[in-house]
């Protein structure tokens, strides 16, 4: 396994990252998420805190005055159970959805949300002695470790510095009114929690860099793997090789039966040839066949057989190879040059047949 890892050496492609994506193998923090919903708590507690108060406290104060009319057989509890719970519920619902969209907000910042059932999936790595050995002592562990160090060392301290000269009037407290207790306390524990949260901000954003370098680590590639990869998704290298020789060898054939066809080769004696059909009422010459060297020199001896002129022409021979394809009309810019050689080829033409006649 550990010959394995090391030979992962190159970075993940794309494919790779969205194959992990797809599996809900992805780079999380669960600081962040635990920083998404302490700050959020502490938000929703500063500016709920009252109307959440208020709104329990007049319910449960009829409830206690009124308790003598309270039945109590089992149809009478469930009720008031029933009532209770709606009334608590509509007074804590709006605060209870926002803390859920806070945290499901800590997931959405950290990567875009999957539905995958892979990590519910039996695996026996999870039950192995080994794995679990791993996960104990492994790199992950130790940085947990440490991380709990570091919270608690840092939650004591801001604790520490937050209540310690609050001391005297957290003594005195005991004999204040509880209405003024319940203000008192709410403050004191939004500017505690809030020096919290910036501390675990802290912590949030160093464990995120972890988790990500950790899960990118995870999904580097060996290069067996990248050319696996490159195989299943673009095709085998060797059967993309032999399509493209089979369908040139099928132009090469198509060529060469249409070279007969043409009206003239224009070509340039050691490399290039480009044959070239017009017949009247067309709009402009059409290319038949060209090739370089060997088709070059194959499509001249198939013209020689069938008697059809040859014109060398080594710039336009060029210029017309390299801009116009296998029955494609030609370039407007080689409009004049190759007229004047297919009025000249047909006025050869006309001329033999005169003779002949």
């Amino acid at each position: 396994m550990a010959e394995e890892d090391a030979e992962k050496t190159e970075d993940p492609t794309q494919k790779r990252l969205d194959d992990a994506l797809e599996r809900g193998d992805v780079a999380k923090s669960q600081e962040v998420n635990t920083w998404f919903v302490i700050a959020g708590g502490t938000m929703i507690m500063s500016t709920f805190s009252g109307s959440i108060g208020g709104g329990l406290e007049l319910p449960l104060r009829n409830l206690i005055a009124n308790s003598w009319m309270i039945h109590t057989d089992g149809p009478g509890l469930m009720l008031l159970a029933r009532h209770l719970c709606f009334m608590v519920l509509g007074v804590i619902g709006v605060p209870l959805l926002m803390l859920a969209l806070v945290a499901i907000a800590g997931n959405m910042m950290q990567h875009r949300l999957v539905w995958s059932s892979e990590q519910m999936k039996p695996k026996f790595e999870k039950i192995s002695p080994g794995a679990g050995l791993k996960r104990i002592f492994g790199k992950q562990a130790g940085a947990n470790f440490l991380k709990g160090i570091f919270k608690l060392t840092a939650l004591g301290a801001v604790m520490t510095a937050i209540l310690w000269p609050e001391r005297l009037r957290l003594e005195a407290m005991v004999r204040f009114d509880p209405t003024t207790l319940l203000g008192v306390s709410t403050s004191m524990t939004v500017h505690l929690m809030g020096a919290v949260v910036a501390m675990l901000a802290a912590v949030a954003i160093a464990d995120y860099f972890f988790q990500y370098r950790q899960w990118y680590e995870r999904q580097k590639m060996s290069l067996q793997e990248i050319k696996e990869e490159y195989k299943q998704s673009e095709g085998d290298p060797h059967i993309k090789g032999k399509i493209r020789q089979l369908r040139q060898q099928r132009m090469k054939k198509r060529m060469m039966t249409a070279v007969p066809k043409a009206s003239v080769i224009i070509t340039n004696p050691t490399h290039y040839s480009v044959a070239l059909s017009y017949e009247r009422g067309m709009s402009a010459p059409v290319c038949v066949a060209k090739g370089v060297d060997n088709i070059a020199f194959k499509i001249r001896e198939i013209a020689r057989a069938h008697d059809i002129p040859i014109v060398e022409n080594v710039p336009l021979a060029r210029s017309l190879y390299a801009t116009v394809e296998i029955d494609d009309e030609i370039p407007v810019e080689h409009y004049q040059a190759v007229a004047e050689i297919i009025s000249y080829v047909m006025g050869l033409r006309r001329g033999l047949s005169g003779r002949r006649t």
